[in-house]
């Protein structure tokens, strides 16, 4: 969202947001926080850097799962 105009209710639906640290993250999924870090870079999980570190919505997290269940056939 690099250079648009924010909206009040884009600011509200955001401070809804719960982002997850990294190694919160690699705990709900029960995996390193380096295979976290490669979903990360890969794109396949959505992330936001704040200074040198990334904070994943938790939405994300439970979709990726969501995703990767369904696409298994579990």
């Amino acid at each position: 969202m690099h250079g648009s105009a924010r909206t009040g209710g884009d600011a509200a639906r955001l401070s809804e947001v719960k982002f997850l640290t990294v190694a919160e993250v690699a705990q709900v999924m029960r995996v390193s926080k380096m295979t976290v870090y490669r979903l990360v870079h890969s794109g396949e999980l959505p992330a936001v850097r704040v200074g040198r570190s990334f904070r994943v919505p938790e939405q994300a997290v439970q979709e990726y799962l969501r995703d990767a269940y369904v696409a298994e056939g579990l």
